[in-house]
């Protein structure tokens, strides 16, 4: 895709966006702005599958996070994504949803939800502006890369190959978890074997596998740790976890799941640390604890003495192995205020909310075209960031977007 290809086009100016989630259908709206003729191509029967996904609890655009801090929350990447998301701030991201009939709300902890907390209205409305803008989409279309002319390669719904000319595309085929819904990771091997860095795809925001006893899984499964905190490294949040028949689960645990893979990934295993009680001090506690339990069971006494849930005593019981109620006191308070919980390995990478790795920044410019790709363009998370949930990763997905269409829309000269 050189200058002088698309220079040479009589028609109108094209562009392909490959990926139909929030990164691609951005891409293609600024695209289409620039008076741009632009197809989305997408692997799946219909758009958006993932976004559609992550509003089934209630869909999280972005935060009221201090821009500082907000920017916090992508490590290492937060310096290569600030202008793009200087550019399509949280602000700016209410208002495009206000504009598409979707006002919003700020919820608890500064995250943003449109008020009725679906994706598909917002999803149905974008469409429809797209389409009025004249926006094409080519669905059951998997790329596979480039021919020797560097016109794009693809195999539709009936096998067959297809190649398209386009004066530039933009790549936004989202990472690789939930793999049934589009993003399967597919496009990091196209892109290395022509020798663009890679960092390797990993979960984000992800379980983790513990080795529950049978007793334990068995009863526990599916249920929820409320009001808890957990520790790891150094930092400590409220949240909740589920016990997953294999692991933890949970909004509390993923917000940690970076550090915690990590380590895992370093050392075979880690202890993320639980307290059960975090509102409860550790002298009175104790104090509770200490009072005689008369005729009452031990589950019976701990949730009536210090309104532990069933499922934090079969917790407890867990991990001190059954031994539990020979604790004293101020040992049983010191467990439940800080539950060390083994962990051994990383649930795996298509039930993960997200991933980390992709295309490194130094393979792309300030717009993130591939240096060695002309005009061709990565947005969303292929990219190589990674963000909590909270509103982060859709911000990210978002803003990148929206860089990518309007510098492959400046780079065609639009």
């Amino acid at each position: 895709m050189s200058r002088d290809s698309h220079a040479r086009t009589t028609d109108k100016t094209t562009a392909a966006v490959i990926g139909g989630g929030p990164a691609g259908l951005m891409a293609a709206e600024m695209l289409a702005d620039a008076g741009v003729a632009v197809t989305i191509y997408d692997r799946m029967p219909s758009l958006g599958r993932k976004f559609l996904m992550a509003g089934r609890g209630g869909l999280n655009l972005t935060h009221t996070d201090e821009i500082e801090r907000f920017l916090s929350r992508y490590g290492a990447a937060a310096d290569h994504l600030r202008p793009a998301i200087a550019a399509f701030s949280p602000d700016a991201l209410r208002a495009f949803s206000e504009q598409l009939g979707q006002p919003t709300f700020i919820g608890t902890s500064g995250r943003v939800f449109p008020k009725d907390m679906k994706a598909s209205p917002l999803l149905r409305a974008w469409l429809r502006r797209l389409s009025g803008k004249g926006v094409k989409v080519a669905l059951r279309h998997t790329w596979t890369g480039w021919d020797a002319q560097g016109r794009l390669l693809f195999v539709d719904g009936a096998g067959a190959a297809r190649t398209i000319q386009a004066d530039a595309a933009v790549l936004a085929l989202g990472g690789a978890s939930w793999p049934k819904l589009g993003a399967d990771g597919g496009w990091a091997g196209i892109l290395q074997r022509d020798g663009i860095a890679v960092s390797t795809l990993r979960p984000s925001n992800c379980g983790f596998l513990a080795d529950w006893s049978d007793l334990f899984r068995d009863r526990f499964e599916g249920q929820p740790l409320k009001r808890i905190a957990l520790s790891f490294a150094g930092q400590t949040l409220r949240g909740e976890a589920m016990i997953a028949r294999s692991g933890l689960e949970g909004g509390g645990v993923y917000a940690l799941s970076s550090a915690l893979r990590d380590a895992i990934e370093q050392t075979g295993a880690t202890t993320l640390t639980i307290d059960l009680l975090p509102d409860a001090p550790l002298d009175e506690l104790t104090r509770k604890l200490g009072a005689p339990r008369g005729k009452q069971s031990l589950s019976t006494f701990l949730r009536k003495a210090a309104s532990l849930s069933p499922v934090a005593i079969g917790l407890a019981q867990e991990v001190s192995r059954g031994k539990l109620a020979a604790l004293a006191p101020d040992a049983m308070a010191s467990l439940f205020k800080a539950l060390p919980v083994k962990l051994t390995g990383v649930a795996p990478i298509d039930r993960a909310i997200s991933t980390a790795g992709g295309v490194a920044f130094g393979e792309t410019d300030e717009n993130f075209m591939l240096r060695k790709k002309p005009g061709v363009f990565v947005a969303g998370e292929m990219l190589d960031w990674d963000a909590p949930t909270g509103g982060y990763l859709l911000q990210a997905c978002f803003a990148t977007g929206m860089a990518a269409g309007r510098g492959a829309a400046s780079w065609l000269g639009r």
